[in-house]
């Protein structure tokens, strides 16, 4: 056996693999118990597992199991600490959820969670449970949980095609595969059956239901069979993932993966054949593989290779790209990497060539790796030998120019060659040669190197003009000459060859870098399209069309805005069709050749995210190596868009939990405010019309009084709500003109007179006050509502004060009191719409407050509200002064 090149890891892909360790090492392990439906014992299990590491010390707690009222299940909760579930009530339903709080705030070593893609009720800080989950892994603490196969994204449209029914709660592929533990818990579908007829499922009843319409026994094989492979899949990417890492050259035969090389050879096409029908008949997964050398492919060659490549790629393998100017051992480095236990390759024709053969070379590099050898196969184009003469792919005018260089240094030495001698002259041309494959191609410096060596000869070596050697050592330094000025330029060819495919790595290193940064600080989805299309554009030298999908997945009718070129609705037919096929067609392709551009389909996990339509501006195909970008370029599009489309569903749900909060919130403070004062009115009013005109006449005042009263806080409360409906839509602006600030303070005391009455109040503002810029009616409606909050939430005889002055030209106007302040967890929400301190006394909306904020801020000031530190809340407005004040009035106390 050879000795062998040792098998070095992908840097790549290792420095990945570190990365992940490295944040797998910041945070909780997560373990799935992993079944192909509901009653299979995913939670029976998970319970034994936690007593199993209960016994071992581990503190753990329940955070949210399910039993569905099953008594061995039941019987396992016994002796685990559970926490208290949260109660949240939705539109009057009373609904228990994992309280994440109290988890976090109990910090166990290991919880349990229950139905990883459970939808959390409204109200709960996260929409989905599996967002619970993340939440609890990043603070350090480890998580049990359960999940059903047709609950995983990718999947779900296969399980509603299977067994007619639509799965509405799935977890994102990505949870699942970061999950650094996979438990499958399987039974035949036989046993599950016979549990649900005896009820250790669900009831009797809906038992039969359940067997009747989504466990019948074919389903139930289906599902059984997508969870078992699914696993396997994990499985056989871990194996991989842990070679990488422990620099295991392998391969290790835990199953079958086969590979295959592909060449730009029709011959390679039935070979491919027979790879994927190996490949069916061992159950097993296989990868094309395309070694990639600094040779240059004529056009037909690259159309065949590409005709190869999409041949593999229909058939179902993994299409592969790596550089070596060695095939052999490119095949047997990448089937070490990629865990392969097969290589196939086709037999070679006999051949009359020096040197060993690939599959010669294959099968020694081999090691453990099994090589079946197929039919018959083309022989090679070149020697495999170290030292084998390249093929001359060079264009005419470099075999011109190294003629003509070589010449012209031998007429520019030709008179000197007395002077200089004839070994001098040689060293001169031979310097020539070396230097032309800085230029020029192999074939070109070949061509230089046999033509120096017999002008030299027949023009410098004695005897002159003539092609005899008389001495024997000038015929050893004539082949010693050729020998070196052959190896050299070839040599030197060779490296810049290598550092061509060098700087093209790096370059689709940095395209690739650019696009993910690009990607990386996008918002949303409109920036990700300009990212893309811009990347794209920039390198591809393209023009570049992007369709979109609307929410109800629909392709948008029309391109993206920053699109570069427009499509016509002929166009646009073909793009649609990629969208709805999530095919490749268009141009240079077999599928709708006529478009101008190539579309490409956006595909998401469970719908198509968009196309992409690519017209080169140079108009030939896209090369394999542009192609291979490309795909790349749009697998992280993909991504990023998928990740702003759950954003955006983020946020609306968030804003629906939202809206339906500040639905009861307003719901319950209006029915409240507004029917004490109705109530107040329809009661003195009948008291006016029934009562006897004694009783009337000595109750008028009172009752009159009271309708004012309950009139005056209806009043109040439409006003806060149009106010509110005012800042809402942003009409609000202040119409500022020149006022005095102790008119704003005395117009709200006397809208405040009542309520005021049992109050103490003092107002302290400067003589030399100078007159302000500002909106009398916003100001003294903001002051109105601090004064109000004051009198509402502070006991009577209570002092509360209010104070002006400037400083740092703002006018500060104080309102404080002596009552019992806010609570320190409230201060951050108390200008909050519908925000009431919890505890307080029945009355008001929660409006007032943030009314105030908002006609302040409509004066470009700010207002905050803190606690005093000798007892009760103070509330500090800051407007800006407009112009150099002028003093006006005296002092008021």
């Amino acid at each position: 056996m050879a000795d062998q090149e040792p098998i070095r890891p992908d840097p790549d892909a290792l420095l990945s693999e570190i990365r992940n360790e490295e944040q797998k090492s910041t945070r909780g392990k997560l373990k799935v118990f992993f079944g192909m439906c509901a009653g299979v014992g995913k939670t029976y299990e998970m319970l034994k597992s936690a007593h199993e590491a209960l016994s071992k010390g581990t503190d753990v707690v329940i955070g949210f199991v399910e039993t569905h009222r099953r008594p061995e299940t039941e019987k396992l909760v016994t002796g685990l600490a559970v926490l208290p579930r949260k109660q949240l009530e939705y539109r009057g339903t009373i609904l228990e959820e994992m309280d994440l709080d109290a988890v976090l705030a109990r910090k166990p070593r290991l919880v349990l969670v229950d139905e990883l893609a459970h939808t959390n009720a409204p109200g709960s800080r996260h929409a989905k449970r599996h967002q619970d989950v993340q939440e609890i892994l990043d603070n350090g603490i480890d998580v049990y949980t359960t999940l059903n196969v047709q609950h995983l994204e990718s999947r779900a449209d296969a399980v509603s095609q299977i067994t007619g029914s639509t799965i509405r709660e799935t977890v994102p592929d990505s949870v699942f595969e970061q999950a650094d533990e996979v438990e499958l818990i399987d039974i035949p579908p036989e046993e599950l059956l016979r549990r649900f007829s005896e009820g250790k499922v669900y009831t009797t009843e809906r038992s039969e239901q359940a067997i009747r319409n989504f466990f019948r026994k074919g389903n139930l094989t289906a599902l059984r069979e997508m969870s078992l492979r699914l696993t396997a899949e994990r499985v056989d990417h871990q194996l991989r993932s842990y070679m990488l890492s422990q620099r295991i050259a392998g391969p290790w035969k835990s199953g079958q993966r086969l590979l295959v090389g592909i060449s730009p050879n029709a011959d390679c096409i039935p070979l491919i054949r027979w790879a994927r029908g190996v490949a069916y008949t061992l159950h097993a997964s296989w990868l094309g593989v395309y070694v990639e050398s600094a040779k240059p492919l004529s056009d037909p060659v690259r159309d065949q290779l590409a005709r190869n490549i999409k041949l593999a790629r229909e058939l179902g393998a993994e299409i592969l790209t790596t550089s070596d100017e060695d095939v052999a051992r490119a095949l047997v480095r990448v089937a070490k990497h990629q865990n392969a236990t097969q290589i196939l390759i086709g037999k070679p024709r006999h051949s009359f060539l020096i040197g060993k053969s690939m599959l010669d070379r294959i099968i020694e590099q081999s090691g453990s790796v099994d090589v079946y050898v197929a039919g018959e196969w083309e022989v090679e184009k070149r020697s495999p030998l170290r030292w084998a003469i390249p093929e001359l792919h060079s264009g005419t005018a470099q075999y011109i120019l190294a003629t003509f260089f070589v010449c012209f240094v031998a007429l520019v030495c030709f008179p000197f060659s007395d002077l200089l001698g004839y070994q001098t002259i040689s060293l001169i041309l031979l310097l020539t040669v070396a230097l032309l494959p800085l230029k020029l191609g192999s074939g070109p410096v070949l061509l230089a190197a046999t033509l120096s060596a017999l002008i030299w000869d027949y023009f410098f070596i004695p005897p002159r003009f003539t092609f005899v050697v008389a001495l024997t050592q000038d015929v050893l330094m004539l082949l010693t000459y050729f020998a070196i000025a052959a190896v050299s330029g070839v040599l030197t060819a060779r490296v810049r060859a290598r550092e061509k495919a060098v700087r093209q790595r790096e370059e689709r290193a940095i395209a690739l870098y650019t696009l993910t940064k690009d990607l990386s600080t996008a918002r949303t989805q409109d920036e990700v399209a300009r990212a893309a299309i811009t990347n794209v554009e920039r390198f591809f030298e393209s023009k570049v069309a992007l369709f979109l999908s609307d929410p109800d997945g629909e392709v948008f009718t029309t391109e993206h805005p920053s699109s570069s070129f427009k499509v016509d609705p002929k166009e646009f037919s073909v793009a649609a069709w990629v969208y709805w096929n999530e095919k490749k067609a268009g141009r240079y392709t077999d599928t709708l050749p006529f478009a101008r551009a190539t579309y490409y389909p956006i595909s998401g996990p469970r719908y198509p995210l968009g196309v992409i339509g690519v017209s080169l501006i140079r108009d030939e195909a896209p090369s394999i190596d542009q192609e291979s970008l490309l795909q790349n370029f749009i697998s992280q599009i993909a991504s990023t868009l998928e990740r702003e489309q759950l954003n955006e569903m983020t946020k609306k749900s968030i804003a629906f939990v939202e809206s339906e909060r500040l639905y009861k919130t307003l719901f319950n403070s209006l029915s409240h405010e507004l029917h004490t004062p109705i109530a107040a009115i329809v009661s003195a009013s009948e008291e006016l019309l029934t009562g006897s005109a004694e009783k009337i006449r000595s109750l008028r005042k009172d009752l009159t009084i009271e309708i004012r009263t309950a009139a005056e806080r209806l009043n109040r409360l439409v006003e806060n709500l149009l106010d509110m409906t005012r800042l809402e839509s942003g009409r609000i602006t202040a119409k500022s003109d020149w006022c005095d600030i102790g008119d704003v303070v005395r117009t709200s005391l006397v809208k405040l007179g009542r309520e005021l009455a049992d109050h103490e109040v003092s107002i302290n503002i400067p003589s030399e006050m100078p007159l302000l810029k500002f909106d009398f009616g916003l100001v003294e409606q903001t002051l109105t509502n601090l004064l109000h909050n004051a009198a509402m939430y502070t006991p009577g005889g209570s002092h509360i004060g209010i104070r002006v002055r400037l400083e740092d030209q703002q006018c500060l106007i104080v309102v404080e009191d002596d009552g019992p302040g806010f609570p320190k967890e409230s201060l951050p929400r108390v200008f909050e719409k519908f925000y009431r301190v919890p505890g307080s006394k029945v009355g008001g909306t929660g409006l007032g407050l943030s009314i105030a904020r908002g006609f302040v801020e409509a004066h470009r000031g700010t207002i905050k509200v803190e606690n005093r530190a000798e007892g009760g809340a103070r509330f500090t407005i800051a407007l800006p002064l407009v112009s150099e004040p002028q003093p006006v009035g005296e002092a008021v106390e």
